[in-house]
């Protein structure tokens, strides 16, 4: 059965939208922050590899590094959120997210850049683990879709003008201002979050704390991200590769034990027997993960096989934020007033299509081409997004929409984060088996066309599961309608 939406807060209406507007701008622009700067990077990723001197198996942790941490925070954050109110959780996130970024940018090498994008992903997830939470429930009624659409917007323009942005600062000022452009942004909009957000909120007298999931969880998702980046770095079952796997599987489980057994899990599980809200959240994993590895390899492509620049690169990459800027609203409001529930699975579809088209059109190496290929790709993430993403939010009922939003975005970041590694792992792969061991940038135009055509095709598969999921659940709205 599918739950309704849920109503307005308390002493809003449609005509009184000023100020739940202005709150929602502020919301889009923190959104946007933490989605650029956990993409910014992979623009960046070439230079600071070869600015620290080492293999792309270790730089890639200051993306991996940040995704694990905001991935594995977002559930516990979401509960903190209960009891201390979501407009303080989201004002100590901003802060903790510029004082993050100030640290990278002031870093010395490569351990302590890590260790700060850490800190930095622990404030993104404080901000993340609400907001959805708290858009969806400014927009009114029968704008909810629509309010979706804008928050898939403000994620897929994060995660993909990183490059844009990412480039030109690479190219002008150097890496190290990727990070601290944040800081006269968050010291500009922290005063005003404090101003709109500052009473806090509702909060939960009875709320507790699942330390024991909270632990567990963070084990059992960093311990993942360690066994793959191993693998990635030997493309072998070495002893650190079976012990973190171990690890994995034993945190695994003992989180899932838990979770069933405490009276107040941390994830409450029985949310994944509505079959409305489990299947889109799997779509969104998947949709995720293969964004995440054309995006993690794309600036190494661009560049070392078509020899453009890093701002260049951002500018190939600029096609696809534009038409989300435009389009993921115009798919919200096309959910809210022309239901359909094929939206998602037709835009899964449409992208699967055009990443089999890159896969044949990279070997080619015609710019031309390649770049008219992401028109249609980005068309169908935007049919995806905000019809999947306002699927999540209202397939539950209106007490459990924040662990909805929560849910949402962990499966999201989990998604990025596994992207990266999966791309790491078929990147070695493809060096390897052409005999090649250097720098990734200096492996020729050859053996990283190839690479990168592997990657289209493997996220093709993925999508294309996203697409048939997406259409499973179709099938079961249609049916219960």
């Amino acid at each position: 059965m599918l739950y309704g939406r849920m109503s307005l807060p308390a002493g809003h209406t449609t005509a009184d939208t000023k100020k739940p507007r202005f709150m929602a701008f502020i919301v889009f622009a923190a959104i946007f922050m933490a989605v650029l700067d956990g993409n910014v990077v992979n623009i960046a990723l070439p230079t600071i590899t070869t600015y620290f001197g080492v293999d792309v198996t270790y730089s890639q942790w200051v993306v991996t590094a940040y995704l694990v941490t905001l991935t594995s925070l977002l559930l516990i954050f979401g509960r903190v959120s209960e009891y201390v109110g979501r407009g303080r959780m989201f004002i100590l996130g901003f802060v903790v997210f510029t004082l993050g970024s100030l640290a990278c940018g002031l870093a010395p090498d490569l351990p302590v850049l890590i260790l700060f994008r850490v800190v930095q992903a622990t404030g993104a997830a404080m901000l993340f683990s609400i907001s959805s939470a708290i858009i969806y429930q400014l927009y009114p009624r029968g704008e909810q879709g629509k309010s979706m659409g804008y928050v898939g917007a403000t994620v897929a323009i994060g995660s993909i003008a990183g490059p844009v942005l990412g480039g030109f600062l690479v190219d002008t000022l150097g890496w190290q201002y990727i990070f601290l452009i944040n800081v006269p942004i968050g010291a500009v909009l922290i005063p005003v979050a404090m101003k709109y957000f500052g009473s806090g909120g509702p909060v939960r007298k009875d709320a507790r704390m699942d330390w024991t999931g909270a632990v567990t969880m963070v084990i059992f998702m960093v311990s993942l991200m360690l066994a793959l980046s191993s693998l990635a770095a030997d493309l072998a079952v070495t002893r650190p590769v079976a012990v973190y796997t171990a690890i994995f599987l034993a945190s695994f489980a003992l989180f899932l034990l838990t979770e069933r057994r405490v009276s107040n899990p941390l994830l409450d599980l029985s949310i994944f027997r509505v079959p409305a809200f489990c299947l889109p959240v799997l779509a969104t994993a998947l949709y995720f993960i293969a964004l995440f590895m054309v995006n993690i390899l794309g600036p190494f492509y661009f560049e070392g096989v078509l020899n453009l620049l890093p701002s260049q690169v951002g500018l190939v990459f600029l096609i696809i934020p534009v038409i989300m800027v435009v389009g993921s609203p115009v798919a919200g409001w096309l959910y809210d007033n022309h239901y359909s529930p094929y939206y998602a699975a037709v835009g899964m579809a449409v992208t699967t299509g055009s990443l089999l088209l890159l896969a044949v059109l990279s070997t080619r190496m015609e710019l031309l081409l390649i770049v008219l290929a992401f028109i249609p790709m980005t068309i169908g993430m935007v049919l995806f997004q905000s019809p999947n993403n306002t699927e999540i939010m209202s397939s539950l009922p209106a007490e459990k929409i924040g662990i909805a939003s929560s849910v949402s975005a962990t499966v999201r970041n989990l998604g990025m984060a596994l992207g990266v590694s999966v791309a790491s792992i078929l990147l070695s792969i493809s060096t390897s088996n052409a005999g090649y061991s250097g720098p990734v940038l200096q492996a020729g135009p050859v053996i990283l066309s190839s690479a990168f055509s592997l990657i289209m095709v493997v996220s093709a598969v993925l999508t294309l599961l996203a697409a048939g999921v997406s259409l499973l659940r179709a099938g079961i709205v249609k049916k219960e309608a």
